[in-house]
């Protein structure tokens, strides 16, 4: 494939934009090469600059569950742009959206719209902390919450310390309130709560990992930590950006059967469009201003064209069911294509795979946590990234990230899908 015009605009980029890029893992970093420019999409192809097609398994990092450009959500948009575009005041489609959410996710009774992701996880750790009166709380490594200074917190030497800052600009005081903990090990949680008594306003995780790569929760710690927090008065907040609305009508949450405090959202939950929003117990959220002490405002939160995109999508994700067993279709179809050209060739690997969220994990360790997530070979997925890249199939450019899938990939897609993941195979192991 040519890349000539992706490698220009790449070239321009680096002069104006730190790194050539708006978010870091689009620049390519970790698997080498240049990055590919998008021009359009539809359905389940994107289109590059260059006038490349590529059947994609990313879809924007998760929103585009349906496909891209889906007619319905393109109509919505269309429809509410000639309404003009932000209004800075209330409007009907944002009672309409939250009387959705409360309806579809079992642990919001309310919820406050925002802008993105990031917003919604640094507002729900603010308001559980004024709701608590408590500073602390605990997060898990190689879950990501966006880059709030409060989540760029590496691990501590031992199960009882505090972090450190991981990114200059974030202060060893913001650093000394942050409890890091190893994901899936509730007694390593149960030790840090034993060694700050009465500190800890929250608990956050993503109930399925999708940033250290595709890593589910191992039976009894969802529930573990739902006990944990019930004992101590501790606010148990479940990041479910990625997975709201993509593993069940009501996210991880339904699917695994446990109900958090609170719940962060976005990615899906905007149709593409860029939005956010936290929720939960109604005696949590009645903290937030205007109504309660704890102040977070926005001036295009509940904007009214994000509104239009994220209605249409989750009244069809709402209306039509059998999507969740036809993406859980779809997933196995193409995880179990792997796992034959896999097993043929004696690659050692491991998949993780929900639904429609998976990770193929270059090792044969079982991966369960982070530790276990840096034992792939980094190498041999860049070598594979840029092969199934040449043949038409675009991945996440990292190791350590979830691949999406959506209702657009049909029959023939996943056959071509599959017959270029054993190509690549075959290839890099030449």
């Amino acid at each position: 494939m040519d890349h000539t015009i992706s490698q220009q605009l790449f070239a321009k980029a680096q002069q104006v934009i730190p790194g050539g890029v708006n978010s870091p893992v689009r620049a390519f970093r970790a698997v080498g090469g240049t990055p590919v420019f998008i021009k359009s999409a539809k359905g389940a192809y994107v289109y590059d600059e260059d006038g490349n097609r590529y059947l994609e398994l990313i879809n924007s990092w998760g929103p585009m569950i349906l496909g891209h450009a889906h007619e319905l959500i393109e109509k919505a948009v269309s429809d509410a742009i000639r309404q003009s575009f932000s209004f800075g005041a209330p409007t009907r489609k944002e009672v309409e959206m939250a009387e959705l959410i409360v309806s579809m996710v079992p642990s919001v009774e309310k919820v406050r719209m925002v802008n993105s992701g990031t917003e919604a996880t640094m507002s729900a750790i603010r308001l559980a902390r004024g709701y608590t009166g408590r500073d602390k709380f605990i997060k898990f490594e190689g879950n990501y919450h966006g880059h709030g200074d409060s989540f760029l917190i590496a691990a501590g030497s031992g199960a009882a310390t505090f972090g450190t800052p991981d990114s200059p600009g974030v202060t060893r005081g913001v650093a000394n309130d942050t409890l890091t903990a190893p994901y899936n090990d509730l007694a390593a949680v149960q030790k840090l709560v034993e060694a700050n008594p009465g500190q800890i306003a929250a608990i956050i995780l993503e109930p399925v990992v999708g940033n250290m790569g595709c890593v589910l929760p191992v039976e009894g710690f969802l529930q573990g930590l739902r006990a944990l927090c019930d004992k101590e008065g501790i606010v148990l907040i479940f990041d479910e950006v990625m997975t709201g609305f993509r593993l069940a009508r009501g996210g991880a949450q339904e699917r695994f059967g446990v109900t958090p405090d609170m719940t962060t959202l976005g990615k899906i939950i905007g149709g593409g469009m860029p939005v956010g929003a936290y929720g939960g117990r109604r005696d949590i959220m009645d903290y937030v201003s205007p109504v309660g002490p704890v102040y977070q405002a926005g001036t295009l939160s509940g904007n009214p064209i994000a509104m239009s995109a994220g209605l249409a999508m989750l009244k069809y994700l709402n209306e039509t069911p059998e999507v969740y067993r036809q993406l859980d279709v779809i997933g196995s179809k193409l995880i179990n294509g792997f796992k034959a050209s896999l097993s043929k060739l004696g690659l050692s690997y491991t998949i993780n795979q929900v639904g429609s969220m998976y990770t193929l994990f270059f090792t044969e360790q079982a991966v369960t946590d982070f530790p276990s997530a840096k034992t792939s070979n980094l190498p041999l997925f860049g070598r594979y990234f840029h092969a199934m890249l040449e043949r038409g199939v675009y991945l996440g450019p990292s190791q350590f990230e979830s691949m999406f899938l959506s209702t657009a990939l049909e029959a023939p897609h996943i056959d071509k899908i599959i017959k270029a993941n054993e190509e690549s195979l075959k290839e890099i192991l030449a």
